[in-house]
């Protein structure tokens, strides 16, 4: 097993524990997988990729170690939404 540290996103910012495929592998050197892209059988057309996953890691292992705080947003100073930037006082 290769842990790597990670930020989850959803429900909300975590750090997790997760998993990480194998940089030596011989069948998916190191990218987890394989991606191909297949057609529609009448017509021969696009009709998606499909993923597979290695054996030599599990996407879905993954553990939850910290849930991160939420920021406030900061606030924008007041800007005049008509203004350009620039001065029209003397001197110009």
């Amino acid at each position: 097993m290769r842990l790597r540290i990670r930020i989850a996103h959803w429900p909300r910012r975590t750090l997790i524990l997760t998993d990480t495929p194998r940089r030596d592998c011989p069948d998916c050197h190191g990218e987890g997988g394989r991606s191909h892209d297949y057609g529609d059988h009448e017509t021969g057309e696009y009709a998606g990729t499909e993923w597979d996953p290695c054996p030599c890691w599990d996407e879905d292992r993954r553990c939850a170690l910290l849930p991160l705080p939420r920021l406030p947003r900061r606030r924008q100073p007041h800007v005049d939404p008509w203004g350009n930037g620039y001065s029209d006082e003397p001197p110009f």
